[in-house]
């Protein structure tokens, strides 16, 4: 069994997919644990207190059951923190790319 002395860091590949309508929903993201275990449909919401990840889950009896979710505190912490990031960083990117746009838009008016 491991001991919290005894987890190392996981290898993460995440993949972010911004979402482009009003709401709650900010993005999606596909995450690859070690490049052997892949989750799918994490989501990123806007909060009253900010940003904050969603695991992938389903209908159970009165309410909603992760269907796969960090075992520890401390991978949670790590593993939002990682997605969180990823979401800043694809935002980055994209800012330029609107500003351009944008400027197309109004030399073509």
């Amino acid at each position: 069994m491991n001991t919290t002395s005894e987890i190392r860091a996981v290898p993460m590949s995440i993949k972010v997919y911004p979402v482009e309508r009003p709401g709650a929903l900010v993005a999606m993201a596909s995450v690859v644990l070690d490049g052997c275990f892949a989750v799918r449909d994490i989501r990123i919401m806007r909060g009253r207190k900010g940003l904050f990840v969603v695991m992938p889950s389903t209908k159970y009896k009165k309410g909603y059951r992760d269907v796969c979710f960090p075992c520890t505190k401390e991978f949670k912490q790590r593993f939002d923190r990682k997605i969180l990031e990823a979401f800043r960083q694809t935002q980055a990117e994209q800012e330029p790319n609107r500003r351009q746009e944008s400027d197309q838009a109004l030399m073509a008016e």
